[in-house]
């Protein structure tokens, strides 16, 4: 053992390369008896350690775990793998920590750890030689797990598929070498290794868009790519690719989870894969199959490559990248689950155990395990890996999965818990955008909002107030509604009753979303009034149940073009919602073109067509309906981006909550008759018709209408300026705000030309689009339906408005979703128009008190499409 070179590097756990050649090993296990680095070569080569290491054979009634306690370095050949293992004996444990030098070490170098301890299940001790382990700081990963008795500790069986075995039964003797993942030596000590890079983009919270995305579902189907690079760290950093993202708008990818996975023991037993990749297998290593074949071959050093160089494309061309990161629980699972590594390292340190029961783990993640954030060493090892991802590979902020598991002090949630303090003190992790999901399944697992600056979190508030006013509440009828005027109001402007907590911190720290991985699409919200998981294997029981979704009158896709209007519509105000409230809005991929999984709202563990987004229509010659909404949203992003209003963090801060000392001074609110709410109004839950003006300090000022009712409406605008619309969700369908008591119809066209008609000849892409066209023709792949066909219909794309029995009773409908039914749809645009003068009054009050719109208009006068939000930005 070379003493004096052990510790030149070594001050925490890794393999560190060393200047003469070799390399420091460092692992943790507090209560292990003996740790041993295993470094694994083929038989054919000559072996780096002949002239130290003791050849060890096969002696009957000797297992070979008793052997190695007799040597510093010894070596064993495994045949049946064609590898030789030699053994390095550690020294330790010093301060919980055992260390060796291996007097030779390389690039490629494969490797692991086995530990000897007691064997006490019922104490939660597991320790067992027999498992080769993964180097938890491993940078690279090789290999796979077998489902196979070697993978388990304990003694069981594989019967059919399905593990039989008791884990608290006596200790397996099996070799897991070969049968499990091993580590992978990765020299990056190039001090020069980012010379030349690009900026980071370093986007202000207040100018964010968030788009999450699956590396390989995004591109698994791009038809822009060749085969090779589809679904792959390199697909997304192609041109093409890169170019939809910046014509789309968004500013900032979140990844699902790039870490090395490893599917849970449920989901092998029933012959299914994670696809999410929420179960992870290593923090340091990149997901190998995320790689392209070509990377994969030449090892993990090359995987690891092709992440940096995505990483360098997407800063290059603008993005940030923001990485969802799994550190509340591991893919060992609970007991009964395989060991990789941190079980056979030290189990009772990694993992909560239950305090009345310690042989069982504590579950606050529903995957079987908690890592133990109690502990230093944990919180450390943490800490590492982040500043690792965030140093050598250069992503710029992280999403934490079940952010709520990582902040629990003897089980209860503290914003004050030391990791959370660890992350906001580090002074690289400190200046990323860290974004928390606030919520786990332990005790008092909601905590949206409570975990302080300088921290994002997802707002669920904020989606299923979303969803309920534009999808349930109008599908319930007038007066059943669940959530009214101030609500609304209150997630238009950043939910400051949740995140108006710290000095400093507002909106920006609100996450809004409507739909995210987890749940239905967009377009899903509208399609399917309950949940379709059949296909998961689970008897349909997995899943939320509650999805605050309508599928207007036909459950799944439907031909009939007036339940298409108004599944669009329903869509387009969600979307209007997210991107025009204050906040940081986050879309989820393929929602911009109205991307569908089937109804499907838990689809982890469908790696295929489910999951995998469909592009064909990209390349059709005239307009689908995937390009007309990619156009609106594309053109909102842009909006959003354009406004001053916001590009601010003051709209909302602790000292102007709603309600709470003062209000803001950037915002108004008005009744669609221009007077302010009175008091009653903000708890009327009828009253779902209002204005909001966000005030520009050195900019124009813009309004948002929001009309939430059946009718269209006329509201009277500020007096003290013009107005003009600039974007509604009512164009998605033929509308927009009107001046005076009438909404205005816009053209359409039969026909529109996209620009796959203006490719030039000698374009890399042209042949491309060529081929694609000639196979949706042949194949009949995209049908181009008009919108309005039927026989009466009117030629406009107007939204119909309610019966005339509805409108004697004060605009309540009949219960079908968005009041109309097919007969009512075939109503002309007269009809729309005549109605909105006459019920304007209506439905611009609540209270019977209040003062009606009169009915000749003056300039102030707007009408706005029913249910519809729309943008009306101040003229001169």
């Amino acid at each position: 053992m070379r003493n004096p070179k052990l510790h030149r590097y070594a001050t925490r756990p890794g393999l560190y390369f060393t200047d003469d050649g070799g390399a420091d090993a460092v692992v943790r296990s507090e209560t292990a008896d003996q740790v041993w680095l295993s470094v694994l070569e083929p038989i054919d080569q000559p072996s780096a350690f002949f002239g130290e290491s003791v050849r060890l054979f096969d002696t009957p009634n000797v297992p070979f775990v008793r052997q190695i306690q007799e040597f510093a370095v010894c070596s064993r050949v495994i045949e049946s793998l064609y590898v030789r293992e030699t053994l390095f004996r550690m020294q330790g444990p010093n301060y919980g920590l055992w260390y060796v030098h291996l007097p030779k070490a390389w690039d490629g170098m494969r490797y692991g750890y086995r530990v000897d301890g007691a064997w006490d299940p019922k104490h939660g001790v597991r320790f067992n030689p027999y498992k080769l382990l993964l180097d938890p700081y491993g940078k690279g990963i090789d290999g796979s797990m077998e489902l196979c008795p070697a993978a388990f500790s304990y003694d069981c069986d594989v019967v059919d598929g399905k593990v039989k075995g008791s884990a608290f039964g006596p200790m397996n003797t099996i070799d897991s070498l070969g049968h499990m993942p091993i580590s992978v030596a990765i020299d990056d000590r190039d001090s020069k290794k980012h010379e030349g890079d690009p900026d980071h983009p370093h986007v202000p919270w207040s100018k964010t868009v968030i788009y999450e995305l699956h590396v390989k579902g995004f591109t698994a189907n791009a038809p822009w790519l060749p085969e090779e690079l589809r679904g792959t760290y390199a697909g997304l950093a192609h041109p093409i690719t890169l170019s939809y993202l910046q014509n789309l708008g968004v500013t900032s990818l979140e990844l699902l989870p790039i870490q090395a996975k490893q599917d849970e023991l449920f989901l092998q037993e029933h012959g299914r894969s994670n696809y999410w990749g929420y179960s992870t297998l290593n923090y340091f290593s990149p997901e190998p199959s995320y790689a392209t074949k070509a990377a994969r071959e030449r090892g993990a050093g090359a995987v690891r490559q092709e992440v940096i160089d995505m990483v360098r494309a997407l800063h290059e061309a603008g993005f940030e990248v923001i990485m969802d990161v799994v550190y509340n629980h591991t893919c060992e699972g609970g007991v009964e689950g395989p060991t990789t590594c941190w079980r056979g390292l030290d189990s009772i340190s990694y993992y909560r155990h239950q305090k009345d029961n310690v042989g069982r783990l504590e579950d606050t993640t529903g995957c079987g395990n908690s890592l133990d954030f109690t502990n230093t060493h944990v919180i450390t090892f943490a800490i590492d890996s982040l500043r690792y991802w965030a140093k050598r590979i250069g992503i710029d902020g992280f999403r934490f999965d079940l952010a709520a598991s990582l902040a629990r002090l003897d089980g209860e949630f503290t914003r004050h818990h030391p990791f959370l303090y660890a992350l906001r003190s580090d002074l690289l992790l400190g200046n990323l955008k860290l974004i928390m999901e606030p919520w786990d399944l332990g005790n008092l697992g909601w905590r949206t909002g409570q975990f302080g600056s300088p921290f994002g979190e997802w707002n669920d508030r904020f989606r299923d107030t979303t969803r309920t006013f534009w999808l349930t509440d109008v599908e319930a009828g007038h007066g059943s509604g669940r959530v009214g005027m101030q609500e609304m109001a209150t997630r238009l402007c950043g939910s400051a009753d949740l995140f108006a907590t710290d000095p400093g911190r507002g909106a920006s720290s609100s996450i809004n979303y409507v739909a995210c991985h987890d749940g239905f699409t967009l377009t899903d919200l509208t399609q399917y009034a309950v949940k379709h998981n059949e296909v998961n294997g689970e008897n349909n029981n997995d899943g939320s149940n509650v999805n605050h979704s309508a599928n207007f009158g036909v459950e799944g896709p439907s031909d009939d073009p007036a339940i298409t209007l108004k599944r669009e519509r329903a869509a387009m105000n969600m979307l209007g919602t997210l991107l025009l409230s204050l906040g940081t809005p986050m879309m989820l991929a393929g929602d911009e073109f109205g991307n569908s999984q089937h109804g499907n709202n838990n689809p982890y563990s469908q790696d295929n067509d489910i999951t995998w987004l469909t592009w064909d229509w990209l390349y059709a010659p005239e307009k689908t309906p995937q390009m007309n909404r990619l156009d609106t949203v594309s053109r909102l992003l842009s909006l959003r981006r354009s406004l001053d209003m916001f590009h601010h963090e003051d709209f909302f801060t602790r000292l102007s909550q709603l309600g709470l000392l003062k209000p803001s001074s950037r915002v108004q609110w008005f009744l669609p008759n221009g007077t302010t709410p009175m008091e009653r109004d903000w708890f009327d839950l009828g009253m779902r018709s209002f204005t909001m003006r966000l005030l520009s300090n050195n900019e124009v000022d813009v309004l948002l209408l929001v009309n939430g009712v059946n009718e269209d409406t006329a509201f009277r605008l500020p007096s003290d300026s013009e107005w003009t619309p600039v974007w509604s969700s009512a164009e998605s369908t033929g509308q927009r705000p009107g001046h005076g008591l009438a909404v205005e119809d816009l053209p359409t066209e039969d026909s529109q030309s996209t620009w796959t008609r203006n490719v030039p000849p000698d374009s890399s892409v042209h042949y491309l689009i060529k081929r694609m066209q000639e196979r949706m023709a042949a194949d009949d792949a995209i049908h181009l339906v008009s919108m309005v066909e039927t026989e009466n219909e009117s030629s406009t794309l107007a939204m119909p408005a309610a019966r005339d029995d509805d409108a004697r009773d004060g605009g309540a409908h009949d219960g079908s979703v968005y009041g109309t039914s097919a007969r009512d749809d075939a109503r002309d645009a007269s009809a729309v128009k005549g109605k909105a003068q006459s019920q304007a009054q209506t439905q611009s009050q609540s209270p019977a008190e209040q003062p009606a719109v009169a009915e000749q208009p003056d300039d102030n006068v707007w009408t706005a499409p029913a249910l519809s939000i729309s943008l009306m930005k101040q003229v001169g």
